[in-house]
C-alpha cells in the first residue's frame, strides 16, 4: 500500500469515488486494526467485576445501550464529523492541533523562529485573522504560563499515546489468545496462553525492522476479513438468540442500568469505554490517507460491524444465564467454526498492535523533531510509504514493557483498565486542543467551542473518573509512565531552550570573524567546513572557541542551522535558506535548513551534495542579482557584506515556488532583511522581501529581470572572472572533503539556582545527553569527519 499518495486525494475531481473506496479499503489495515479488536474484551472487562450478568439481562442491555451511544458520540460524531477536519496541511494527531493553533497564535516556545518561515508553502492560514483579535486569542498571547501549559498538555497527549503502545499489544494478543481456554482445561491454559502470547509480541516487535510495507498489503484483508466475521457473527447470534436486543439501544436502558447498578455500574464504565480503544488513530493517521477515505470506512463498515458484533454478543448472553463468571467474546461463537475465528483473531489483534506501534514511532519521532524527546536513532524503512520509520530503542523498550504488563497483570481486566485510562487521556486532550482551534483557527464564537468542549469532555470526563477508581487495579501504570514520560521531555525542551539562550547571548560579532587572518596566525585550509548550530544569525560561540584551540578553519566556511518549522512538511524548493556571512571574497555562508515535524531528514551523503548544490544556485543568483539589482533594491554593497545587524537570504530551491505569505508574523527575529520566493537562477522574476525592523516587519515586493544584453561588457567580464573564480573555490574545496563542526555540550546549572533546577540540569538533562544518541548520529554525521568541540553551558 502506498500510503502517501493519500496525500494528495482530492474529492473534487470526477471519479474520485473510486480513489475514496480503494483508500477506504486501505485504511482498514492501518487505522482500524486496534477499534476493531475491541469487542475482544469489552464485555469481559465490564463483568469482570463491578456488575453482574443476572436473570433480568438489564445489566447486558444497559452495557449495550452504553456501548452503542459511546460509538455513536465519540469516533463517529465528535471525530468523523468535527475533529478530522482539524488538520494540519492532511496531517492529523496532537502535535499537528499544536502547530495549527501555533500558527494561529504567538504560543510557540520553538526558539529559532524566524519570518521566512511564514512564506514556506505550508505555512497557509485557511482563514484569513479577524481584524479584531479574539479575547481568548489575547488573553493566551499575552500570558506565557499559558504557553508552558498548553506544551504540557501537548507532552501529556503524547505520553499517554506511548503508554497505549505499550498495552494495546499486550490486551489485544492476550485476549484474542485467551480463547484457547475453551478449548483446554484449566490447568493447561494457564500455562499455555501468556507464553503463547510473549512468543507472539517477541515476533512482533523482532520483525519491526524490516517494516510495515512488506507485510502491509495482508493489513487490509485480515481486517475487513475479522469486521465481515464478527458482522455475520452477530447477525447469527441476533437472529437465533433475541431478534428484539435491537430494542436495548435506546437510552433508557443506560438509565435503567445505572438506577439498578449504581456505584457498580459507574465503576463499570471503565470496561465499557474500551469499546473506543483506536478511535484516535483516525485522527492521527489522517496524513496516510485522506478525510473522504477515513470517514467511508468508519461510517458505512466499521461503525455497523462494531455495533453488529455488541448486539450479538448481548444476544446471545440475554439468553445464557450460566456463562456469568466467564463471559468471553469466544462463548458467543459457534463451536463448529471457534478454531477458524481464533485464528482470524489472532491475526487481527496482530495487525491492530503493529498500528499503535507504528504510531508510537512517529509521534516520538514528531517530539524528537520539535526538541522534545532526548536524540534516538531514527531508520526510514520505506523509500515510498511517507512515516514508515522504525526506531531501535523505543522498539526493545516497548517489547519489554509489553511483555512485562502481560507477566505481571495476566488478565483482561488490568489490562483494560490501565489502557482505558490512557485512552481516555488522549481523548481529553484532544477536546481541549479541538476547542482552542475551534476559537484560534476557525474563528468561531467561543460559544461555539464551550459547547463542543462541554458536551464532549463531560462525557470523556465520565468514563475518565470511572478509570481513576481502578488505580489499584492496573489504572496506576499510565499515570506512572506519563509521568516518567513527561519528566523527560519536559527537562531535555527546558534544557534545550536555556542552550538556545546562552548561544543567543554568547555569539561572536561579524568583525571578530573578518578579522581572523594570516596575521593573527590563522590559517584557511582547504575544504569545506560546516559548522552546526541552533542560531539563524550571528557567528556561534562553538566555532570561536574551535578556532582559538586550533587556529585554522577550512577555505569555505558554512554555518548550518537545522531548524524545525510548526508544519508538518516543508516542500524540498523551499527547504534551503541561503545567504552570505561577510563579503564574497571571505567565502563564508549561512545556510538554514528546514524540516517538518513530518519531515524525513536526508543522510549525509544527499545532503552534503545537495547543499553544496544550493550553495552553487545561491552563488548565481548573488552575483547575477549584484549585477542586474532593480533600483528599487537595497545598494550591493549592503547586499554583499553581512553586518552585525543581519543578512540577506534567499530561498534556493528546484522547482517555482507557489507559497502564499502568512497573513500575521509570529513571535520576534533576530534583525534581518530575508528573501524568499527563488527558485532557481533561470526563472527569477519576482523576490518578496522581508525586512524585519526592529519589532515589525514590513513586506516589500522587488522586481528585476536578468538580462545579458544590458549590462556593460568590462562590467560583465569581471563579475564572470569573480562568479567562476568562486565556484572554482567551491568544487575545489568539495574534492579535498568535508569536515563537520559540531558541538559537545555539558551543561550546568547557574550557582544559586534553586535545588528542583540543579537537579534537573546537572543531573537529569546531563543524564540523558550521555545515554542517549549524539548529535551526529541524530545529523547522521560520519564519525571520520566529524569534529567535536568541547563548550560548557552555564544556564
Amino acid at each position: 500500500m502506498d500510503l502517501e499518495c493519500g496525500k494528495s486525494f482530492d474529492t473534487s475531481k470526477k471519479g474520485s469515488w473510486k480513489t475514496a473506496l480503494l483508500f477506504a479499503y486501505q485504511s482498514l489495515g492501518v487505522v482500524y486494526g486496534d477499534l476493531s479488536t475491541s469487542p475482544l474484551y469489552v464485555y469481559k472487562s465490564t463483568f469482570a467485576e463491578d456488575i453482574q450478568h443476572s436473570e433480568t439481562n438489564e445489566e447486558i442491555y444497559g452495557v449495550l445501550s452504553f456501548v452503542f451511544w459511546t460509538l455513536t458520540l465519540v469516533p463517529l460524531f465528535k471525530y468523523v464529523f468535527v475533529v478530522l477536519r482539524a488538520d494540519d496541511n492532511g496531517e492529523g494527531g496532537t502535535f499537528a492541533l499544536y502547530s495549527l493553533i501555533c500558527r494561529h497564535a504567538k504560543v510557540s516556545l520553538l526558539p529559532n523562529r524566524q519570518v521566512a518561515d511564514e512564506a514556506v508553502s505550508t505555512y497557509k492560514l485557511e482563514h484569513p485573522p479577524e481584524k479584531k483579535s479574539s479575547r481568548v486569542k489575547i488573553y493566551l498571547e499575552k500570558h506565557k504560563v499559558l504557553h508552558t501549559a498548553l506544551l504540557i498538555l501537548v507532552l501529556l497527549g503524547t505520553c499517554m499515546v506511548i503508554g497505549d503502545g505499550v498495552l494495546t499489544p499486550a490486551i489485544s494478543v492476550f485476549s484474542a489468545v485467551s480463547g484457547l481456554e475453551l478449548s483446554m482445561s484449566k490447568e493447561h491454559h494457564q500455562y499455555a496462553v501468556i507464553p503463547i502470547t510473549c512468543f507472539i509480541l517477541v515476533c512482533l516487535f523482532a520483525l519491526q525492522h524490516y517494516g510495515t510495507h512488506r507485510v502491509g498489503f495482508f493489513f487490509a484483508p485480515i481486517v475487513l476479513t475479522w469486521l465481515l466475521c464478527i458482522s455475520a457473527l452477530g447477525l447469527y447470534n441476533m437472529i437465533h438468540w433475541n431478534p428484539y436486543v435491537y430494542k436495548a439501544l435506546s437510552p433508557y436502558y443506560m438509565f435503567k442500568f445505572l438506577k439498578k447498578t449504581k456505584k457498580g455500574g459507574w465503576m463499570s464504565l471503565g470496561g465499557i469505554l474500551l469499546c473506543i480503544t483506536g478511535s484516535e488513530a483516525m485522527f492521527a493517521d489522517l496524513g496516510h490517507f485522506s478525510y473522504a477515505a477515513i470517514q467511508t470506512a468508519f461510517t458505512f463498515l466499521v461503525y455497523p460491524a462494531l455495533i453488529l458484533a455488541y448486539m450479538g454478543q448481548a444476544a446471545y448472553l440475554s439468553q445464557h444465564h450460566h456463562t456469568s463468571n466467564h463471559i468471553s467474546f469466544y462463548v458467543s461463537v459457534p463451536e463448529s467454526v471457534r478454531w477458524p475465528v481464533l485464528v482470524i483473531a489472532i491475526l487481527a489483534s496482530v495487525v491492530g498492535s503493529q498500528a499503535i506501534i507504528s504510531g508510537t514511532f512517529s509521534i516520538i519521532n514528531q517530539s524528537q523533531s520539535l526538541g522534545c524527546f532526548p536524540r534516538v536513532k531514527v531508520i526510514h524503512t520505506s523509500d515510498k510509504i511517507h512515516g514508515q520509520i522504525y526506531i531501535p530503542e523505543i522498539n526493545w523498550v516497548l517489547m519489554i514493557l509489553c511483555i512485562a504488563v502481560t507477566i505481571g497483570f495476566r488478565d483482561t481486566k488490568h489490562m483494560g483498565n490501565a489502557s482505558g485510562l490512557a485512552v481516555m487521556t488522549v481523548m481529553l486532550v484532544t477536546t481541549c486542543l479541538t476547542s482552542l482551534v475551534i476559537i484560534l483557527c476557525w474563528h468561531k464564537p467561543p460559544a461555539v467551542a464551550l459547547s463542543f468542549f462541554l458536551f464532549f469532555g463531560s462525557i470523556e470526563l465520565l468514563y475518565f473518573s470511572a478509570s481513576l477508581t481502578k488505580f489499584t487495579e492496573g489504572a496506576w501504570l499510565p499515570i506512572m509512565l506519563a509521568l516518567f514520560l513527561m519528566t523527560v521531555m519536559f527537562v531535555w525542551h527546558y534544557a534545550t531552550i536555556k542552550k538556545y539562550e546562552f548561544d543567543l547571548h554568547n555569539k561572536v560579532s561579524l568583525e571578530w570573524l573578518l578579522a581572523l587572518g594570516p596575521s593573527l596566525g590563522i590559517a584557511r585550509v582547504p575544504g569545506i567546513g560546516l559548522v552546526f548550530t541552533d542560531l539563524t544569525s550571528g557567528i556561534p560561540a562553538n566555532f570561536s572557541r574551535f578556532v582559538t584551540n586550533l587556529p585554522a578553519y577550512h577555505r569555505i566556511l558554512v554555518f548550518v542551522c537545522v531548524k524545525s518549522v510548526p508544519v508538518p512538511f516543508v516542500p524540498p524548493a523551499e527547504r534551503y535558506l541561503v545567504g552570505r556571512v561577510g563579503p564574497a571574497a571571505h567565502r563564508s555562508y549561512r545556510c538554514i535548513v528546514r524540516y517538518g515535524y513530518r519531515d524525513v531528514h536526508q543522510d549525509v551523503d544527499s545532503f552534503e551534495s545537495e547543499l553544496v548544490a544550493r550553495l552553487a544556485d545561491f552563488i548565481h543568483y548573488d552575483w547575477h542579482r549584484s549585477q542586474h539589482a532593480s533600483p528599487y533594491a537595497e545598494d550591493d554593497a549592503s547586499h554583499s557584506n553581512e553586518s552585525s545587524s543581519g543578512c540577506r537570504l534567499a530561498v534556493i530551491g528546484t522547482v517555482a515556488f507557489s507559497g502564499t505569505p502568512a497573513y500575521e508574523n509570529e513571535g520576534s527575529i533576530e534583525p534581518e532583511s530575508v528573501s524568499v520566493g527563488f527558485p532557481t537562477v533561470q526563472s527569477v522574476t519576482d523576490i518578496i522581501e522581508m525586512e524585519a525592523l526592529g519589532a515589525g516587519a514590513v513586506q516589500r515586493r522587488v522586481r528585476f529581470a536578468i538580462d545579458d544584453d544590458e549590462s556593460e561588457s568590462d562590467v560583465r567580464t569581471e563579475m564572470e572572472v569573480q562568479l567562476e573564480e568562486e565556484l572554482k573555490d567551491l568544487r575545489t574545496a568539495q574534492e579535498a572533503g568535508t569536515a563537520f563542526i559540531l558541538g559537545h555540550s555539558h551543561v550546568e546549572a547557574k550557582q544559586g539556582s534553586c535545588v528542583l533546577r540543579r537537579l534537573a540540569i546537572n543531573f537529569g538533562y546531563n543524564f540523558l545527553r550521555r545515554n542517549c544518541r549524539g548529535p551526529d548520529v541524530a545529523l547522521k554525521v560520519p564519525p571520520v569527519s566529524s569534529l567535536e568541540v568541547g563548550m560548557v553551558y552555564v544556564v
